[in-house]
């Protein structure tokens, strides 16, 4: 398995489970695009698109960092174009910006609501859009979005329903496309975690959560990397966990991705 010479363009990878992926998939020597906001640092969340790209060139791959809203269609649409101006063409697509607000209805003001639908869905479904005629000319095109099964538990609705509803809506955007874009050999699917995953924005959310309890971005970005590698039209229209892949790649000890060795781990939301 390799992704040598493979264009991938992944949102918001900045930091966190984008940045993992973008350096496991680097050190293969494929051609990283990093299109985030982050082109300056952050007041509280280190790394910024250059910081990453620093990374990606040291671990042997080749990077386009690019400051892009994915909110902004003509900012994807130009981010894709110099993308495709540099690399020749996109491979894979990675949507993994994400905006996160856990409170109840009451409690949300609809500039929250708002932005976790655009970031959450409409930059989703805009990059994907934007990035389909380049996959449906690519050897083995994958989309892979961060994001949670359609698990129709109320439990899941009841505490922070403008959320759910914003992930459940990445997730319905990687079913539909999966069949929509079948015939044309584009792997379509969604990953998501079974525990949390202790990254910069997680804990920015409440600095007293200790990140003991939580695993390293890592174990999803091997995860992603598995799925890179599948054939394409014979994997589409899946909700993965991280484990999962794994476990079907032979893997069956996850200590290693534990922040502390023994440590009970947190279940993440939807499973």
């Amino acid at each position: 398995m390799s992704l040598r010479n493979k264009t991938i363009f992944i949102t918001g990878g900045s930091r966190g489970i984008g940045r993992a992926i973008a350096l496991k998939c680097a050190a293969d020597g494929a051609n990283i695009v990093v299109a985030a906001k982050t082109d300056t640092p952050h007041p509280k969340l280190p790394g910024t698109i250059h910081t990453v790209a620093q990374e990606i060139e040291t671990a042997g791959g080749h990077c386009l960092p690019l400051k892009m809203d994915a909110r902004d269609e003509d900012q994807v649409q130009a981010a894709i174009a110099a993308t495709v101006e540099k690399f020749g063409g996109i491979d894979i697509l990675v949507n993994n910006a994400s905006a996160i607000n856990l409170t109840g209805t009451l409690q949300t003001p609809m500039s929250r609501f708002d932005l976790m639908m655009s970031v959450n869905m409409r930059a989703t479904f805009a990059t994907c859009q934007a990035t389909l005629p380049h996959l449906m000319k690519a050897e083995n095109p994958h989309i892979l979005t961060l994001s949670p099964p359609l698990n129709m538990d109320p439990k899941w609705f009841k505490n922070h329903v403008a959320y759910t509803m914003s992930k459940y809506g990445m997730s319905m955007c990687m079913l539909g496309l999966a069949e929509e874009f079948r015939d044309h050999g584009v792997a379509c699917n969604a990953l998501w975690p079974v525990t949390v995953i202790a990254t910069d924005a997680f804990k920015a959310i409440d600095p007293n959560i200790p990140t003991d309890n939580m695993r390293k971005p890592e174990i999803v970005a091997d995860a992603a990397y598995a799925i890179f590698n599948r054939p394409s039209r014979d994997c589409t229209g899946n909700f993965f966990t991280d484990e999962q892949v794994l476990k079907e790649n032979g893997v069956t000890d996850f200590s290693s991705y534990a922040m502390k060795d023994g440590a009970k781990l947190i279940p993440d939301f939807f499973l």
